[in-house]
């Protein structure tokens, strides 16, 4: 596994490889990017699509945790319809893979200011939210990031903006909410990896969060977090 803790990776094979978490060799996830692509051929329409595929074709939430290896499959989490911000980034990764886009995972903190109080508890009453995941594709030259995290019903309810990828400028998680006031922060960034660093974010989530936040607090309730 390649990590680049500062500037972009050097798009080699390695971007394009399947790996344990990068599935992008799985029947599911070639199936997945075959019907979200259709047609197109051109990368940068492809990831755009991509993008659009498992930003609202999969429910965003981040009360189903589990930190197992299983779940931070890419066909994992199209088996199951749903997944937090970097199960989402996963996916989003292998399937540009699988399209011949040289892809890789970003890792950053962040700050929501409009967590519930349910999902503040949960997290055992943090403020900053570790290890935000988001995708990382290289088109035209050009790394570009892409968080699919929050699906458009999601946003549609909460009146916030939804990301949007146009494939040349980043597409990272809102900043503010449709009235303009401060919704998102982002912290810190911990650099690209050709692979999900599993290990890392395992052993961090484990020491910061509760138990019960890490191994599922339950069913979600539709509320804005990472």
């Amino acid at each position: 596994m390649i990590f680049t803790p500062y500037g972009w990776p050097d798009p080699n094979d390695a971007y394009l490889a399947p790996t344990c978490f990068l599935d992008c060799d799985s029947d599911a996830v070639k199936s997945f990017t075959k019907e979200a692509v259709g047609s197109e051929t051109d990368p940068v329409r492809k990831g755009i699509r991509l993008f659009y595929a498992v930003r609202d074709g999969f429910r965003y939430d981040p009360f189903s945790i589990s930190l197992t290896p299983e779940a931070f499959r890419a066909s994992d989490v199209l088996s199951k319809g749903q997944g937090f911000c970097i199960t989402k980034a996963v996916l989003l990764t292998a399937a540009a893979r699988c399209a011949d886009i040289p892809a890789a995972i970003g890792l950053s903190d962040v700050i929501n200011h409009f967590t519930s109080n349910k999902l503040k508890q949960a997290m055992g009453n943090r403020e900053v939210f570790i290890h935000h995941g988001y995708a990382v594709l290289h088109l035209s030259g050009r790394w570009v990031k892409a968080a699919p995290a929050f699906n458009i019903q999601l946003c549609e309810r909460f009146d916030v903006p939804p990301t949007d990828f146009d494939g040349v400028n980043d597409a990272v998680l809102q900043k503010y909410d449709a009235q303009k006031n401060l919704r998102m922060e982002y912290l810190k960034d911990h650099g690209f990896w050709s692979d999900l660093p599993f290990g890392r974010i395992k052993a961090d989530m484990e020491g910061y969060y509760p138990a019960s936040f890490n191994y599922g607090a339950g069913e979600g309730d539709g509320t804005f977090a990472t």
